[in-house]
């Protein structure tokens, strides 16, 4: 079974910065899709950023100029860096896999992001 292990997340002032992390039990190369999605108070999952194989890296319209995600393979980690950070960004952020190969999905436990003054 494979663990997806978020952290990074906290309260932060507007216009501030986080990086989240996800810390994967197994390496990064057995994913076909990597990805960030957040979950707002009342409201659906929502993807933010997420980078595949066959598509590239695709961010949301909300995060597009402020968030990037990376990933490290050495680490078997994948991050979303989120700057000039807004009081709508506060959600609870999971990070997400897809197995190569098949349609197997995994999810982090998630961690909450409060941007407020």
């Amino acid at each position: 079974q494979v663990q997806l292990v978020e952290s990074g997340g906290g309260l932060v002032q507007p216009g501030g910065s986080l990086r989240l992390s996800c810390a994967a039990s197994r390496s990064l190369s057995s994913f076909a899709v990597m990805g960030w999605y957040r979950q707002a108070p009342g409201k659906e999952r929502d993807m933010v950023a997420r980078v595949s194989l066959g598509s590239g890296i695709k961010y949301a319209d909300s995060g597009k100029g402020r968030f990037t995600i990376s990933t490290d393979m050495a680490k078997n980690t994948f991050y979303l860096q989120m700057n000039s950070l807004k009081s709508e960004d506060t959600a609870v952020y999971y990070c997400n896999a897809e197995d190569l190969g098949s349609t197997t999905t995994y999810w982090g436990q998630g961690t909450q992001v409060t941007v407020s003054s």
